[in-house]
């Protein structure tokens, strides 16, 4: 596995040092606009670039409205709650995601159940989902309920891994088939696009997250994404308190959460989303450069973008041959300085969710044996050395 570290090194041109998994890029506006918005003292979630933000958001992605959120999770709970879903119902989901997705789902009272997804995508089946529906619900009154648990299937929510677009389109279909709500985890794959639309647009919601880690951040944010005007106001609303604009009085018109993203950090993204398509462009680089030296490889295959899809690569993936070479690999390049990581345990074998139906789950139980995650940072020339100058 020698030759593997080595090439990691060749990369990202770093012979000795620790080389991380995944490590932001500031490098155009970012302290200026930080700077400005320290200036004016708003450095709460009251200030122009909390709405600058949202806007370039909009403008980027093609969505009518944006809504800024303090995280991702926090954008998916809103987005969930202003579909309708509610204490007992049920939400389709991955089995193979970031807890954050279920905990969302949690979070409104509702149920998860896990359904497999794509060995290409490692997204949501579509397959399995229809499945599913035609083999496990009734229609009641134009809604959808589980045969099983009688509960009401109130949404579906898919989960575009590692910014690898699923088969989106077709679940949507599918959604609109049994009259069931559309909410797109699109956490990980803000600036890619399936068959020429960004993710998040194809249901009622989606929902985006600027962690620390993700290809643009804002240190801690998240975005809701929809073309429904009525449900971005509700959005807005139900993040700031449900407070009634007014110059000095306190008024409250709903139970409602403190989720909104502040001005600091929204100057963060302005500087950082004008960076967006530079970061897609090096990541899809790296992608072919990983693709080419694993291809030489007979144990080992690189994950490549779906088909119709423009990903942004958020994190590189390989496939290796079983759960044995994949803890080999991780032992090996972790100790040698080089991070790796497996992909997520999936979400029923964890302890507060292992009660939830799922399907057979045969995809994703092949690929949690197998997917490990390679260092995936844009690679900008001097870019620690540029910083320690600065401070």
């Amino acid at each position: 596995m020698k030759h593997i570290t080595d090439f990691i090194r060749s990369t990202f041109h770093e012979p000795t040092e620790f080389i991380p998994l995944h490590d932001p890029r500031f490098i155009g506006n970012e302290r200026k606009y930080l700077n400005d918005a320290l200036s004016t003292n708003f450095v709460s979630s009251v200030g122009e670039y909390v709405v600058k933000f949202e806007k370039m958001c909009a403008a980027y992605t093609g969505a009518k409205y944006a809504v800024a959120t303090m995280n991702g999770t926090a954008a998916l709970h809103i987005a969930l709650l202003l579909a309708g879903v509610s204490e007992n119902d049920e939400v389709i989901t991955q089995s193979l995601t970031f807890v954050a997705t279920t905990n969302a789902i949690n979070y409104t009272g509702a149920k998860c159940v896990f359904l497999d997804v794509d060995k290409d995508t490692m997204g949501l089946s579509p397959e399995k989902l229809s499945a599913f529906l035609k083999n496990n619900t009734f229609s009641k009154d134009g809604k959808t309920y589980n045969s099983t648990t009688k509960r009401r299937i109130a949404a579906v929510v898919p989960m575009h891994t590692f910014g690898h677009p699923c088969r989106i389109d077709e679940i949507a279909q599918i959604c609109e088939t049994y009259n069931i709500e559309l909410i797109e985890d699109a956490a990980e794959s803000v600036g890619s696009f399936y068959k020429g639309k960004h993710t998040g647009l194809f249901g009622k919601m989606g929902i985006l997250s600027f962690n620390g880690n993700k290809i643009i951040t804002t240190g801690g944010g998240g975005m809701i994404l929809t073309d429904d005007e009525d449900l971005a106001k509700k959005a807005k609303h139900i993040t700031t308190t449900g407070k009634i604009p007014h110059p000095w009085e306190f008024n409250h018109d709903i139970v409602a959460y403190n989720y909104r993203l502040t001005n600091l950090a929204a100057a963060l993204g302005c500087g950082q989303i004008e960076q967006l398509e530079f970061f897609v462009e090096e990541k899809r680089k790296l992608a072919e450069k990983y693709d080419a030296f694993f291809a030489k490889e007979t144990d080992i295959m690189f994950v490549n973008e779906p088909q119709e899809s423009r990903s942004n690569y958020w994190l590189q993936a390989i496939i290796l041959q079983d759960r044995s070479a994949r803890d080999a690999f991780l032992e090996y390049t972790n100790q040698n300085g080089v991070m790796t990581r497996p992909i997520w345990t999936l979400m029923n074998k964890l302890d507060m969710y292992k009660d939830c139906q799922t399907d057979d789950l045969s995809n994703s139980l092949w690929l949690e044996d197998r997917v490990v995650n390679i260092p995936s940072s844009v690679f900008v020339k001097n870019y620690y050395h540029d910083l320690q100058k600065i401070f």
